[in-house]
């Protein structure tokens, strides 16, 4: 019987800001995809069993027994982990980490004895193509390379390996103070494979790295060990060429047990456009925030009518869903999903968050083109008559499209989003009076037609008698004020009716798949938790909305990473891992809890980015992203004013090698060290 993968505690993520690793508490990696998120796995025990892929470190005994106990950390601050496995003759340390990425993608191991002598053992099963395609394999030289198709993995090592029932395994003996490491590279079959980092190098170069990142982040609040190690998950799930942040670094994993609600989430969501970008800026990652904001406005170029609901982590627009039916799931739940259908539905929320997004982006940053206005033009433009229509709502039901209440709510926003934007930069152009009609005719909408007397609450959908935690968004978007009874009798309908053990459904689900076209039960959605926190903080129940945020905590796991929900019967993490939304509602819900808001300056700093939109002959987006270096002093792309001329920082590609340089020889700024 193959044996099954581990408990979703029980893995921790590394990454190289392209892609990321899944390493469990039994020093197995069980899932990796190269060169990047979306790429075929060449690890996928995590969905299937052992012939589907892993690369496992750990020590042996005589009579095949693993440790009797093990512990783990990350370096603090850092992405670098460290496992300690005891044994009843010594103590080894396995550190792994994923170098940020210069060249080829990496995964560097290193074995250490600490006290006594212990045997290990190393396997690794490499499968191409999600655990489908054996590789030819061949050594030579302290090189192991094994190859099918495009794609080619070296290891580099000096332990003598040797095959064994299509595994490559080694075994040794080693003593205290003894090391011995293990360098994985992908790289592309009709390529030679690239000579390895040094691997002790490689450890601290890439420590150095996050721990130069985290350190400059600017909270200081409560919380601050969870907020922290959220941000560097959120980073974790970065793809650095584009700055789009995928939501999770995996496919197909549960929302319950055994179910089939198994979804590929190795994509961008609009849906968490502004959360992610408000968390980003209340953590002081500016640049971060702007590269988020970049990708966010090239991935929705184009025909505003045809606008996604998600985009590959480069902006790609075909996500075609289709089924892996060799691997038999995580703990058995199928089907295995690669790609997302829901790419193609019609969901109005997306306007919402697009618009709301770029708001918040130009409440930092000014208006840095005309062009990018011309964008949010179109997109609201086109909602003048889009927001009428049904859809298929914020959580990708493969129902029927209804008039969801979420939905609408968010067309609102991105209407108030438009108005309040030409109200601070007067020398936009756009029709005001107009769209604050539109506005108060989508506002009176949803609520009459929205809001139950019956229940005194607004639910689902026009006409529903069923509750949906995605309301709760409606007093953190100002839709209304949180004092506002309807928006009281709301959250406590929520808090009675979808609270299941302390935590919250997104709605009642039906087991003739009426209400979302699915059969089975899911877990809570940690993300809903959170914004339940926040509307209990608002409407003045702040001991209940911090009792949740806390019991909310206690769900991490030992190394402070959530995945998409919990389920309370099993008592245990469910849904892809690790999860960016929840993580960016730790972030956000912390900070209110705090009394934190998202830092905007002085008045007249603020009064200095609104007033007049910078004249640049621009394209959209300024084609930057987030540094590689944080140690390096901050720019951004703004209007400076003050007296002077305005500077225009602008970002081009080096026409020799791709790299961003830029184009600002006056600039005042102090040179980078």
């Amino acid at each position: 019987m193959q044996p099954v993968s581990l408990p979703l505690e029980d893995y921790a993520v590394i990454g190289d800001l392209h892609t990321a690793a899944l390493v469990g508490r039994d020093g197995s990696i069980d899932w990796l995809c190269l060169p990047r998120f979306d790429s075929e796995a060449c690890f996928a025990r995590l969905l299937g069993g052992d012939d589907n892929g892993y690369w496992r470190i750990a020590p042996i005994g005589a009579d095949g027994a693993m440790a009797t106990s093990t512990r783990r950390r990350y370096l603090p601050g850092t992405l670098v982990l460290e496992t300690e496995f005891d044994t009843p003759t010594g103590t080894m340390r396995l550190t792994d980490c994923m170098p940020i990425r210069e060249a080829q993608p990496q995964v560097v191991r290193v074995v250490e004895i600490l006290s006594g002598e212990v045997k290990v053992r190393m396997e690794l099963s490499l499968r191409f193509g999600y655990g489908s395609v054996m590789p030819w394999v061949t050594r030579h030289d302290g090189l192991l390379s094994a190859t099918a198709g495009p794609d080619s993995i070296g290891l580099w090592t000096s332990a003598e390996t040797r095959g064994e029932e299509m595994t490559t395994v080694a075994e040794l003996t080693l003593r205290a103070g003894q090391q011995m490491p293990f360098n994985l590279t992908w790289y592309r079959s009709h390529d030679m494979c690239p000579r390895p980092m040094d691997p002790f190098f490689a450890i601290q170069t890439t420590a150095n790295w996050w721990k130069a990142w985290s350190d400059s982040c600017t909270y200081e609040g409560e919380y601050s060990e969870a907020v922290v190690q959220s941000l560097i998950a959120l980073k974790a799930l970065t793809y650095e060429p584009t700055g789009g942040i995928v939501a999770a670094a995996t496919t197909s994993l549960p929302e319950s047990p055994g179910g089939n609600r198994n979804w590929d989430y190795r994509y961008c969501w609009l849906r968490d456009a502004t959360l992610t970008l408000e968390a980003l800026m209340r953590g002081g990652f500016h640049e971060e925030a702007m590269a988020w904001r970049d990708w966010l406005l090239r991935a929705t170029a184009g025909d505003v009518s045809k606008l996604q609901i998600m985009y590959g982590a480069s902006g790609e627009r075909r996500l075609d869903e289709w089924e892996a039916d060799w691997l038999s799931g995580y703990e058995g739940a199928t089907p295995v999903r690669i790609g997302n259908a829901a790419a193609g539905q019609y969901q109005l929320d997306v306007y919402g968050e697009v618009m709301s997004a770029l708001f918040s982006a130009s409440e930092f940053d000014g208006i840095t083109s005309q062009a990018v206005w011309g964008l949010q033009s179109a997109l609201v433009e086109f909602l003048e008559e889009g927001w009428k229509l049904p859809d298929d709502g914020i959580w990708e039901v493969r129902g029927p499209r209804r008039h969801f209440t979420h939905s609408k709510v968010m067309a609102w926003v991105a209407i108030d989003r438009a108005v309040r934007t030409l109200e601070e930069w007067p020398d936009l152009e756009g029709p005001l009076d107009r769209w604050r009609k539109l506005r108060d005719e989508i506002h009176a909408e949803v609520c009459e037609k929205g809001f139950n007397e019956k229940r005194q609450a607004f639910t689902q959908y026009y006409g529903s008698e069923d509750l949906d935690a995605s309301i709760l968004m409606m007093p953190l978007v100002g839709f209304l004020p949180p004092e506002d009874p309807r928006v009281v009798s709301t959250v406590e309908a929520v808090e009675r009716e979808l609270v299941d053990d302390g935590f919250v459904l997104r709605y009642r689900t039906s087991d003739d798949g009426a209400v979302d076209g699915l059969t089975g039960r899911e877990g809570a959605f940690l993300a809903c938790s959170f914004w339940l926190a926040d509307c209990l903080h608002l409407i003045g129940r702040v001991e209940d909305a911090r009792e949740l945020f806390e019991r909310l905590l206690l769900l991490r796991n030992d190394l402070g990473l959530l995945s998409e929900e919990y389920d309370a019967v099993a008592g245990r993490l469910v849904g892809n891992f690790p999860q960016a939304f929840s993580h960016v509602s730790l972030v956000n819900t912390a900070y209110r809890l705090s009394g934190h808001d998202v830092p905007a300056g002085s008045e007249a700093e603020r009064q200095e980015r609104r007033g007049r939109v910078a004249q640049l002959a621009a394209p959209l987006v300024t084609l930057g992203k987030a540094s590689r270096h944080p140690w390096r002093p901050a720019t951004h792309n703004k209007v400076k004013r003050g007296g002077k001329d305005p500077v225009h920082r602008i970002t081009l590609p080096h026409p020799a090698d791709g790299t961003a340089a830029e184009s600002d020889p006056k600039a005042d700024d102090p040179p980078a060290p």
